[in-house]
């Protein structure tokens, strides 16, 4: 099955209430303790930048005149051109600083400098992502933005025991579905069936990644994916069969749904969060722990 109604259909159903859609181009400053610098030095170009509320580095671009991926500044890796809500789940891990961090699914790469940022380029982060051609943008961003504390592994994130390393933290920004906001040929190109690969294929690297994880650590999930197949029953699969913990996060987006298509989940899942298409994409992300839930 696929087609728009039958998925506006699935989403009215999960609570969402058909509205305009506007995301804004957003970026996110790689030099915190110089922020206010950064967007003078933007300003001066022209760029009329508007602080995102719910992010500590985040800009959305006002009616950007010329290329933000074109500016000195970005390509001195000051800052990063990210989508707002892309922007979150690096900031739910407790602690980075001097972390053994594996970033399962990295490129382009986004993600890897905002953690190497927030640690500092202390410790050390594994990024992982399967195709080459991938790789090398992951790289060039890496090199673009000084990070000096990862190493580019190619290699499949459903195998990643072979690195034979246990991890504080996991990013598990997992391939997904995506959705009609960042894709405006997307209802013709899903059906059900993709959606029920995709979830298959992200069930297996959260197995993975729980096999590697020290029993103190931390693993972030996200999509950007609407479909609760990729989303909550996942997570919902993960409590039951992986010995993982819902932990409550305090980010931008709704609770995460416990009722869906008739099927009752595990009340902890309400402590995910989703966040529905507006001033971003949709958006869907937890953080997992072994151990009892906050």
């Amino acid at each position: 099955m696929s087609g728009k109604e039958f998925f506006m259909n699935r989403y009215s159903e999960l609570g969402w209430k058909n509205e305009e859609v506007k995301p804004r181009q957003a970026i996110r400053i790689n030099t915190p303790d110089r922020a206010s610098a950064v967007v003078e030095r933007l300003s001066s170009l022209g760029l009329e930048l508007e602080k995102i509320p719910f992010l500590e580095n985040g800009y959305w671009i006002c009616k950007p005149k010329f290329s933000i991926g074109a500016t000195p500044e970005y390509l001195l890796g000051l800052y990063s051109i990210q989508e707002a809500a892309s922007q979150i789940p690096v900031t739910l891990f407790t602690e980075l600083k001097e972390k053994v961090i594996l970033d399962a699914c990295a490129a382009p790469g986004g993600k890897t400098v905002q953690l190497a940022v927030l640690m500092y380029n202390t410790g050390v982060i594994i990024a992982l992502d399967v195709r080459k051609k991938r790789l090398r943008a992951l790289s060039n961003q890496l090199e673009r933005c000084h990070v000096k504390n990862t190493i580019v592994y190619r290699l499949d994130a459903t195998l990643a025991r072979k690195l034979d390393i246990r991890f504080d933290c996991i990013l598990l920004d997992v391939p997904c579905s995506g959705n009609f906001v960042i894709d405006k040929h997307w209802f013709s190109r899903r059906t059900i069936k993709d959606v029920g690969k995709n979830a298959a294929a992200q069930r297996r690297i959260l197995a993975e990644a729980t096999g590697i994880l020290k029993d103190q650590g931390e693993i972030v999930y996200s999509t950007c994916s609407l479909e609760p197949e990729e989303d909550e029953f996942n997570i919902d699969w993960a409590v039951n069969n992986l010995n993982l913990k819902v932990q409550k996060i305090n980010c931008f987006g709704e609770k995460g749904l416990t009722d869906i298509f008739d099927q009752k989940l595990d009340d902890a899942i309400q402590n995910c969060r989703r966040i529905w298409p507006g001033q971003t994409q949709g958006f869907f992300v937890c953080k997992l722990k072994r151990g009892s839930s906050d």
